[in-house]
């Protein structure tokens, strides 16, 4: 049972990254990576809300939401390869930007998610 919640929050998270991403970067004219820092963004926050609210959410909405969803949504990959190319192109304070930014913001949001929901649940 647990591995069709995965699939079906991965069947959510997985689409709404590319939707996100491609509308995200068409607004922007910059070889900054927006689209894929605002989905680890969105996506850390929603992870870090669910670990800040464990105790009162069952086990079934963890795997659907934070591994399928999150997991799918959320893209390591694509921020490394974004990176690299950034590096080929010669863009260098982008490609360090990028890391830099998406890395503090990525763990602040997360921290932002639990310590609220963390608040709020208590």
């Amino acid at each position: 049972m647990t591995a069709v919640l995965v699939v079906l929050g991965a069947m959510v998270g997985a689409p709404l990254r590319y939707l996100v991403d491609r509308r995200v970067q068409s607004r922007y004219d910059s070889p900054f990576p927006w689209g894929t820092f605002s989905v680890n963004l969105g996506g850390s926050l929603v992870f870090g809300g669910l670990t800040g609210a464990a105790a009162a959410i069952p086990g079934p909405v963890v795997a659907l939401v934070g591994i399928g969803f999150c997991g799918a949504l959320t893209t390591y990959s694509t921020f490394s390869f974004e990176t690299l190319r950034l590096l080929e192109e010669r863009s260098h304070c982008y490609a360090a930007m990028n890391v830099l930014i998406s890395v503090l913001a990525g763990v602040g949001a997360a921290v932002l998610g639990h310590e609220a929901l963390r608040a709020f649940v208590a």
